[in-house]
Order: structure tokens, then sequence, then C-alpha cells
């Protein structure tokens, strides 16, 4: 398996924008180019999970894409340095593969890199599987998350 990280504008991305509608299905691809452009801008990286060149379906310049990760380096005043993760999916056919806890253990080892002191992310509260897969890889529930519309009033 390669670990990839993906710059807007890779050929590759045709590759990873399937594996990340599985987590985001409204996902087209033009709003995943326009949204990483600007992310980009922001600190937004994406890094993938390829097959080895020549096996499975071939992205352009690799292998099959298993999984994805949106992630970026945040300074927050409770936690300092984080290594924040918006997305970690792998495609369905390769879940318990060892595909995401790749991934997860290399954001790690880049949190430790960037001095990070922590490494979070959210996880919608249907998402039970994805719970269980995170505290196997000894990450605990630290928060709730709230969200509110804006409103015009």
């Amino acid at each position: 398996m390669l670990i990839i990280d993906l710059s807007p504008g890779d050929p590759r991305l045709s590759a990873v924008l399937p594996v990340l509608r599985e987590l985001r299905p409204h996902m087209t691809d033009g709003l995943f180019h326009e949204l990483y452009a600007e992310g980009h801008r922001q600190g937004l990286r994406f890094t993938a999970a390829f097959t080895e060149e020549g096996e499975g379906a071939e992205a352009p310049g690799g292998g099959e894409c298993l999984g994805v990760a949106g992630w970026r380096v945040m300074v927050r005043t409770f936690d300092m340095c984080t290594l924040y993760v918006d997305d970690l999916v792998t495609t369905s056919v390769r879940r318990s593969s060892g595909v995401g806890r790749a991934l997860l253990a290399h954001l790690e080892e880049r949190a430790r890199a960037s001095g990070c002191r922590t490494l979070s992310l959210d996880s919608g509260t249907q998402r039970l599987d994805a719970h269980r897969f995170y505290m196997r890889q000894g990450m605990g529930i630290a928060a709730f998350h709230f969200t509110k519309q804006p409103t015009g009033d």
C-alpha cells in the first residue's frame, strides 16, 4: 500500500472522489475541486492510500484508491496544536483490512512531526462502527460538538 499526499489538480484525485463519496455522497466532481482549491489555502490536505501500481483498477499514475483522509493542522486555545481530521474513509470493499488504521497511523506520525499535542476528529453520532474503530485505535470521546445553522435574525 502506498500512502500519498495529493495537491489540488493532482490527477489521482479522480480516483479519490468515489471513495470520499462513500462518506460525503453530496460531493460532486466540481464541488470537490472547488472546495479543495479553497480549503488548501486554509490548510486542508488530502492523503490517500493506493494499491501498488499495477494492482486493481488504475488511477492516473497509481493503483486503486483504497482510502482517503482530509486533514489540517490547526492551532486552538484548548489543545494548542492539533492535527484535525475532516474526513477518514476506506472504500467499503476494503474496510477492516488495515487501510484506515494505516491512514490514521500516518496522520498520527504527521501530527508528531508537526509538533501537535493531539490528533482529533468529529464523527457523526450514528456512525457506531466508526466509533468502535477509533476507540480500538486508542482514541477517546473528549467533547460534544454542537452546531447551529446561522439565521438572519
